[in-house]
């Protein structure tokens, strides 16, 4: 029983004297208990009773539920705790007492009408304290409502919930009865047919028929909060577009069933982007990740980047022998160094070093103090058109800094070594992609290291540095516009956690150069972001905030591939994770590839680098040759299909209100 809650220890202080009197009452009326041979065993009987029922209702969590909001489950849930009392009674009467103690037991009928009678009373008491609470709520709302008629300054913000079912009912129940909070319920919004036109909770539920919907915008709410339970990803975003359209704020209430009444405060919050973007979350073993990694010392190269920094919170909770952060950058690197510090103190065993990857030395030399385990290779470029002026810069970190780790670790007996790819290197169209590329062919051809090798791909990761996201962001801080290079872009988004955990999965689980490719789920248009982050932000898209059109930038391709075509994939066993099937390079022609390389890094000319990264990487093409081919590819205009089509400046200035969900 929630011991905070003093509503819960008067109910069951009601309780107690329900059954003490159904107990009485059925001794005296019936003389069922004239047949105890004394006193004590009258009082024994009576305790068994109380013991069992009110032990049966505890463990049930009949007292940790608020009945206020009760429902059928409730009142079902406390029928089934008597009914389990009532049987655990007469086996302790019958085996027990009857044979153990000597003690004559009670007629079946005796023992089970008080059982009964209370559960009666009890239901009935629940029963009538719901339909008082209702009565209550229903005049503090007529009575705030004749305040708010000679009150015009109320500042209590009018919204619509939308879903009259169970969560919604919770939710208006809630915001009514908390005198000092902001929100006050106009009503419902729910498109099943039996409860539109109806009034629940003393709140109008709106339907979606025409009428009602073009005069959403008219209706005196400020604010919606979708109240619907296990909504989809899908339902959550159309919502978020309907209502955003009609000049509506949208927010989510998250209050989850179940535990909701050991709650005392609301969690309602604003949409974010990534409720946006249909990323389905992909399952992992804890058990597989702590099996891999706990005990283990887990060096992290590009430590403080977004995805390094994340690998490091992750593995930091799952126990290693040490955990190394190595950066070039002393900023970042300090950063995480801190924060871990503070989430762990002296549990974990953590160092940092500021190195560079190009440096073979150094990192031999780290790799020798520090006697890794496993190794996360994430230290790398990764700014597409940065590294098209700069292509010596991608391929000595890069390239020669992949192979320096991959070295280092052969060299220092590591088990395991993880490469962060992307997928920008699937037919690449631009040097960080073709850089990326070689990388993999060069994990691939370590086939036969006592080390194991794995690359790991992805596409865009939510919020990481030189991402859209961030940019978005401060375009919109200052007042727009919002740089879009091309309209009909497509990219594939995942979380920074998830991308982690990938990564970590499928070192966990990896075979010798083995390149992991993740099902990144439905692919989004990059107007749609944009569209969306304008509106998330409270804005109107084309009228507050501009959405420019700059063209594509050198080495951009319209939509990014991760080669998810299942006839060059294998299955693993999460169903949202393949590996990819390619011929192996030999060790000799990687190095053959690197001599190349190295001349052309001595000739200093980006355009023979580019030729040469043309040569050794077969895939690497011009972007105007691949998107003229993916504009016409079958996979192209599926992509397109499954995308969503995003908003033109002519479809907002036509937008018109739709509103519903049920409930």
């Amino acid at each position: 029983m929630n011991k905070r809650n003093p509503k819960n220890l008067k109910l069951l202080i009601t309780d107690v004297l329900i059954l003490i009197i159904s107990f009485l009452f059925m001794s005296v009326f019936t003389g069922a208990y004239a047949s105890a041979e004394s006193g004590w065993h009258f009082v024994l009987h009576g305790l068994l009773i109380s013991a069992c029922v009110f032990a049966a209702r505890y463990f049930s969590g009949i007292y940790r539920r608020l009945w206020r909001y009760a429902q059928f489950e409730d009142y079902l849930l406390l029928i089934l705790a008597d009914t389990s009392a009532g049987l655990v009674i007469v086996a302790i009467e019958h085996l027990l007492l009857g044979i153990v103690a000597d003690i004559k037991p009670l007629a079946m009928y005796a023992l089970m009408l008080p059982v009964m009678f209370s559960l009666i009373a009890a239901i009935g008491v629940r029963t009538l304290y719901q339909l008082y609470r209702k009565l209550v709520n229903e005049k503090e709302l007529k009575t705030r409502e004749e305040e708010e008629n000679s009150s015009p300054n109320d500042d209590r913000i009018k919204v619509a919930i939308i879903g009259a079912g169970t969560k919604g009912v919770q939710l208006a129940e809630m915001l009514r009865t908390q005198s000092d909070g902001k929100y006050e319920p106009y009503c419902f919004i729910d498109t099943d047919a039996h409860k539109i036109g109806t009034t629940i909770s003393g709140l109008k539920v709106i339907g979606v028929n025409e009428s009602e919907a073009s005069s959403i915008q008219n209706l005196p709410i400020d604010e919606v909060i979708i109240a619907i339970n296990n909504i989809s990803e899908e339902l959550r975003a159309a919502l978020f577009d309907i209502y955003t359209k009609a000049g509506k704020r949208v927010r989510i209430y998250e209050y989850p069933l179940g535990t909701s009444y050991e709650k005392k405060s609301l969690t309602i919050r604003d949409i974010n982007i990534e409720d946006l973007l249909f990323r389905y979350s992909v399952d992992f073993s804890s058990k597989e990740l702590f099996d891999c990694y706990s005990g283990k010392t887990v060096l992290v190269t590009g430590g403080g980047g977004t995805i390094g920094s994340e690998l490091c919170r992750q593995i930091a909770k799952i126990s290693p022998k040490k955990l190394i952060i190595l950066d070039i950058y002393e900023n970042n690197a300090y950063d995480i160094q801190q924060e871990l510090k503070r989430a762990h103190g002296n549990r974990l065993n953590l160092c940092v070093e500021i190195a560079s990857v190009r440096d073979a030395e150094k990192i031999n030399r780290i790799f020798l103090k520090h006697r890794p385990d496993v190794v996360f290779h994430a230290a790398a470029h990764k700014h597409v058109p940065l590294m098209e002026d700069c292509c010596d810069e991608a391929i000595k970190n890069n390239i020669f800094g992949t192979y320096n780790v991959a070295n280092a670790s052969e060299a220092c007996g590591v088990s395991k070594f993880i490469m962060i790819s992307t997928d920008k290197a699937v037919n690449p169209t631009n040097v960080m992609g073709a850089t990326k590329r070689f990388c993999e062919m060069l994990i691939q051809s370590r086939n036969n290291s006592s080390t194991c090798f794995v690359a790991v791909r992805f596409g865009n990761v939510l919020g990481s540095n030189g991402s859209v996201i961030p940019l978005f962001m401060k375009q919109i801080e200052e007042g727009g516009p919002i740089t879009i290079t091309d309209k009909r872009i497509i990219r594939y988004f995942m979380t920074i956690r998830e991308a982690s955990q990938l990564v970590m999965a499928a070192g966990a689980s990896a075979s010798k150069s083995e390149i992991y490719v993740l099902d990144m789920g439905k692919p989004v248009k990059i107007l749609d972001l944009a569209v969306n982050m304008i509106r998330l932000a409270g804005y109107t898209p084309y009228k507050d905030i501009g959405i420019k059109e700059i063209g594509l930038r050198p080495g951009e391709k319209l939509y990014e591939e991760l080669l998810l075509n299942s006839e060059k994939l294998n299955k693993t066993e999460n169903k949202k994770i393949f590996i990819e099937r390619d011929k192996y390079p030999t060790r000799e022609q990687i190095e053959q590839k690197l001599a190349l390389l190295r001349e052309a890094l001595l000739r200093g000319n980006c355009d023979y680098m580019r030729a040469v990264m043309k040569k050794i990487v077969p895939t690497y093409t011009d972007p105007d040759i691949v998107n003229e081919r993916a504009e016409k590819s079958k996979e192209m205009k599926n992509c397109l299909k499954n995308a969503d089509i995003a908003d033109t400046e002519d479809d907002i200035a036509e937008e018109r209100p739709v509103v519903g969900a049920k409930g």
